[in-house]
């Protein structure tokens, strides 16, 4: 390229695309850590194919000097690894796209860059160390850290021999060298205080959110993408004291997270939507026995097996109607990181205080996502549990419907609890009185529930007359497109408690001229919950369900329409 065609601006969004096994995801992994560590900042997130190894899987990694927390179509840098790369991924080429890679991946593609990945690793002993390569030449074409790119490098094959650590740096730093001729230049400049804050994804910060909030415990049966939260919370397990059990179902998993609430620990069950429809009995079962249980629920595509590695925010009716009989029950879906980690540990707080199930709702993309964010703050733990005597009543009628909750062993009291119909005490009953009287004891809690809400956020002008409505994983790619648009006529609202609707939203509602709800699958489940809540016009709805999520760009295109 030509100085003439060089580009310029303070952004740079790269996408690589190969076969499962080709190590995408170590390419995603340092590379990202060489950026942060050089002061840029970072979003990146990832599609992959159910399949262990071949098919065709993509990683898109934005670099900028501004924070950088949504997904966008556009690519800057292509680095085809595969045959068929290319030509999947056409639709989002622009005619200022630099494809770079392999002169058989290229092909004469306009804007196309020739690189020998493979014999460039091969002078450094193998065709495997083709990977540092890349990582060095995309690190030479930001202007990353040198001394950066060499320390994750050795650090991520630390393991290995140290033949093999200096070859992979030799191998990465012969790229870095090349990346900074190619004649690509992108004026990023760093950041001293991105280099110092944490690279996080979504699972890792509902782990770590989990912790805040005192989980000692988790049960699961690995189900994608939920499994991540799971394994991060194994991964940490030793350092913060917490037993960790994979079951051999999703019903003994539920099931054991129920009986150590009832013991006195705070338990976690990871599932995702077809996991936790083998649930449902078991959070029926909190809800007549009045033991917490907190569901992290990472939605991917259904019905039945739908597509696996996808996403879509397809189960929000699933957890709000599961479980036989009427009991409350609270959901959350946050909409960003610093969200994820703080419901994910008041989750833990609102599950002791009110004796309910708490669903904590993320999605595959979201759970995959990760970026640079300040250090999460730490989190009061809230433990309601009382210590008992002999005249103890385990469901004693209350005015606000909350019983006082004992565990067994701590004072001389008996805690009975079943599943059957129950009077005060715990024992069996068929009494139409006591029945009536208990099914008013549970839902009156519903009342201080609502009270104690987790608002939604708003963003844009006060003065808006377009109200564009999201919940969960949306929020961060709205609020980019809504800067795009810069109409100071459309504002966002966006819910992270979806369930109890928190009330105040309806003076939202009520102020638009016009609402949009914008969600992730085929019906539009929150705007008909609103719609039940407040009796309002939900019928302006932007949906998508194909299995991926809503780019910067369709959202811009999809709000122009409807704005005039």
């Amino acid at each position: 390229m030509t100085d003439e065609n060089v580009s310029r601006i303070s952004e740079v969004s790269i996408v690589l695309s190969g076969a499962a096994g080709q190590g995408i995801q170590a390419v995603e992994h340092i590379l990202t850590r060489v950026a942060k560590g050089s002061g840029f900042h970072i979003f990146a997130t990832k599609e992959y194919m159910s399949r262990v190894r071949g098919g065709n899987n993509s990683t898109s990694i934005r670099i900028s000097e501004r924070p950088v927390h949504s997904y966008t179509d556009r690519i800057d840098i292509l680095v085809p690894l595969s045959d068929n790369a290319l030509e999947r991924l056409r639709s989002r080429l622009s005619k200022d796209t630099i494809i770079l890679g392999e002169g058989r991946y290229v092909g004469k593609e306009p804007n196309s860059i020739s690189v020998n990945f493979e014999e460039i690793a091969e002078s450094f002993g193998n065709k495997i160390y083709e990977n540092s390569v890349s990582i060095g030449v995309l690190s030479g074409i930001i202007g990353a850290d040198e001394d950066v790119l060499v320390k994750n490098i050795s650090d991520y094959f630390a393991k290995k021999s140290q033949e093999v650590v200096k070859a992979n740096v030799n191998a990465a730093i012969r790229g870095y060298e090349l990346g900074k001729t190619l004649g690509l230049r992108y004026n990023i400049k760093p950041s001293e205080a991105v280099k110092a804050q944490l690279l996080m994804n979504g699972a890792e910060a509902v782990a770590r959110g989990a912790i805040a909030g005192g989980c000692n415990f988790i049960s699961s049966y690995p189900m994608s993408p939920a499994t991540s939260v799971f394994t991060e919370l194994s991964r940490l397990s030793n350092k913060y004291g917490i037993l960790i059990d994979q079951a051999e179902d999703e019903i003994a998993a539920a099931n054991m997270a129920i009986a150590a609430w009832y013991a006195g620990a705070r338990a976690m069950v990871s599932t995702s939507g077809g996991g936790f429809a083998l649930m449902t009995e078991a959070i029926s079962l909190s809800g007549m026995i009045e033991t917490p249980i907190v569901v992290h629920l990472g939605q991917r595509p259904g019905p039945a097996t739908g597509l696996p590695t996808r996403t879509e925010q397809g189960d929000l009716n699933l957890v709000l109607y599961a479980g036989h009989g009427d009991f409350p029950r609270i959901i959350y879906a946050p909409g960003n990181l610093q969200e994820a980690y703080q419901l994910a540990a008041k989750a833990f707080n609102v599950a002791d205080k009110y004796q309910v199930p708490v669903f904590v709702l993320t999605d595959q993309y979201f759970l995959d996502s990760f970026y640079n964010i300040e250090e999460m703050q730490p989190v009061n733990v809230e433990r309601y549990i009382v210590k008992t005597d002999e005249t103890y009543r385990r469901y004693e009628v209350t005015e606000d419907g909350i019983s006082p909750r004992g565990i067994p062993g701590y004072g001389t009291g008996v805690v009975r609890v079943d599943s059957d119909e129950h009077d005060e005490y715990g024992h069996i009953t068929e009494s139409a009185q006591v029945r009536k009287q208990m099914v008013e004891k549970r839902l009156r809690k519903e009342q201080l529930i609502s009270q104690d809400f987790v608002p939604p956020t708003f963003y844009g002008n006060p003065d808006y007359e377009y109200l564009v409505v999201a919940w969960g994983s949306t929020q961060e790619n709205i609020k980019e497109a809504l800067e795009r648009l810069g109409n100071d006529k459309i504002a966002l609202l966006h819910f992270s408690q979806v369930y109890p609707v928190p009330q105040i939203a309806k003076e939202y509602f009520e102020k638009a001229k016009k609402v949009l709800f914008l969600e992730q699958n085929a019906r539009g489940h929150f705007a008909d919950l609103v719609k039940l809540t407040f009796g309002i016009d939900t019928s302006n709805r932007i949906l998508k369900y194909d299995g991926s999520e809503f780019s910067v760009e369709e959202i811009v295109e999809a709000l122009s329409q409807e704005v005039k």
